[in-house]
């Protein structure tokens, strides 16, 4: 009898959580299975469609360019070549997941999209010469088209999914499975990170919570047995389990019983703290294992690195010295003093060095500091605790202009050209900060600083001292070329809208 009382109470509680979804989230996404599966089909033709007029744009945009100089006109062959070429790197896209590339983050599809032009750039070298046609390209054209893409194609996609995303296509169904600390926390993380492509429409626990109780989890659906009730109905595919307190044996049965409703399943694991993205699972005769690997303890990593660093300075100095040389008389016109200061810092192996500034600040800051601190103790609190003020009477005018769009920090090219810093890296601290990194600090001296980081592109003043250094150690654990373009790419959209900054 109480085995059907507690059935009952099951199947009315499902019912009760389908009608909920039905009548206040899915539909909003379009999420019932019929429409799930023509959301999918439109955002991958969408995106493929995107990607042909964009190639063939640079197509014409490198035909241009090859006749401003004066290379003549194109053989016959050539032209006959770019439609083969567009399926080619449209396919090599396909091959790597790109369409729709849910799951990805930046950093990956950066580094998928530039395999899958080097692919077609080679199959178009390899096949030219092997069919005695090499003759016939021009070198210069195809450059210039491979150029275009490789610059254009990661906005471009971007632009794509914000216009997905405005218009609802953008984005699969996800269910998280999991305890309640842990699994508001993943769902968090998916709605902050919505580029993924993992939109949470339900967290599911086996508690029993009362929804004034999870109001930070929105919406909450209740037990995981009605989980599989709602991947039945509406199509959910994934599920991604958020169970680290949970005892292995328990969440081996769960996730065994997950997978006979839900194609994929994520399992979160309890790795205590460690944090990589470069990380390959691995089989042990039966046993799982993660291999976590560090990219800059190899040699030919920090070396690429710094190359990397020298090439853009170089070519980005020589582009931006008419902007160094109007701001440094803006700098004298608004009040006396020196155009650039320098300050102590701390740099790689813990060697200290002068990091270079525009001055942003009256001669005589410190007395102005210490006269305001004196007699503000909110004010003293804010510097104690952050070593910034939102609103610091030591800076000058044309001196907030440039913090706000951190064009202060434009002479450290040079710090970079001396090998001093690289143009993305953790923040340069003084001496009084490495007490605040604590057990951090081992990673932080790993690195050169940077000019731009993580810490820059991720909220910048408007995030805490602690969230600061959490972020430097997630950088020095998760570095890449490809995380170093996507946080320069980031960086000049914080720089144009200054977001954070004071």
């Amino acid at each position: 009898m109480q085995d059907i009382q507690r059935a009952e109470t099951a199947l009315s509680t499902t019912t009760a959580i389908q009608g909920r979804i039905h009548a206040t989230y899915l539909p909003n996404m379009l999420t019932r299975r019929w429409m799930g599966s023509r959301r999918r089909l439109a955002v991958v033709l969408g995106m493929i469609s995107w990607d042909t007029l964009l190639a063939l744009a640079m197509w014409q945009a490198a035909f241009v360019l090859q006749g401003i100089w004066g290379h003549g006109q194109l053989s016959a062959i050539a032209i006959a070549s770019i439609i083969p070429n567009v399926v080619a790197w449209l396919g090599l896209r396909a091959a790597l997941g790109l369409y729709p590339g849910y799951g990805m983050d930046q950093v990956e599809e950066l580094r998928r999209q530039t395999f899958a032009l080097l692919a077609t750039l080679t199959i178009i070298v390899v096949f030219a010469f092997v069919s005695q046609l090499d003759d016939s390209l021009s070198r210069i054209f195809l450059f210039a088209w491979a150029l275009g893409l490789l610059l254009v194609a990661p906005f471009a996609r971007y632009f794509v999914k914000v216009l997905m995303m405005r218009y609802g296509l953008w984005g699969k169904p996800v269910v998280v499975l999991g305890g309640h600390e842990a699994g508001s926390r993943i769902v968090s993380v998916l709605q902050k990170e919505w580029q993924l492509g993992f939109r949470p429409v339900g967290f599911f626990d086996n508690r029993a919570f009362l929804a004034e109780e999870t109001p930070e989890i929105e919406p909450h659906f209740g037990t995981l047995g009605a989980a599989a009730a709602i991947a039945e109905e509406y199509g959910v595919d994934t599920a991604v389990f958020a169970m680290q307190d949970t005892e292995p044996t328990l969440l081996v049965k769960l996730v065994d019983q997950a997978s006979t409703s839900f194609r994929y399943v994520m399992v979160m694991p309890n790795l205590g703290g460690i944090i990589n993205s470069a990380v390959i699972a691995r089989d042990f005769a039966g046993h799982f294992a993660v291999e976590i690997k560090h990219n800059l303890l190899f040699p030919w990593a920090r070396r690429t690195k710094h190359v990397l660093d020298l090439l853009l300075t170089i070519m980005g100095g020589l582009v931006i010295c008419p902007l160094l040389i109007a701001i440094a008389i803006l700098i004298k016109i608004d009040s006396p003093g020196p155009v650039v200061y320098s300050h102590r810092r701390v740099g790689a192996g813990g060697k200290h060095f002068r990091c270079w500034k525009f001055r942003t600040m009256y001669t005589n800051a410190e007395q102005l500091l210490d006269e305001c601190l004196q007699g503000n103790p909110q004010l003293r609190a804010e510097w104690e605790q952050t070593f910034k003020l939102r609103d610091d009477p030591r800076v000058t005018r044309i001196g907030r202009l440039l913090r706000k769009t951190s064009l202060d920090e434009l002479p450290q090219l040079w710090n970079v050209l001396l090998g001093q810093m690289s143009l993305v890296g953790p923040r340069p601290i003084v001496d009084a900060e490495i007490p605040k990194y604590g057990e951090v600090y081992e990673l932080y001296q790993r690195i050169r600083p940077g000019i731009s980081g993580f810490w820059q592109v991720s909220g910048r003043s408007n995030t805490s001292y602690s969230e600061r250094v959490k972020l430097d150690a997630y950088y020095v654990h998760n570095w890449s070329v490809w995380l170093d373009l996507v946080i320069l790419a980031r960086t000049i959209g914080s720089v144009i809208l200054g977001r954070g900054a004071y």
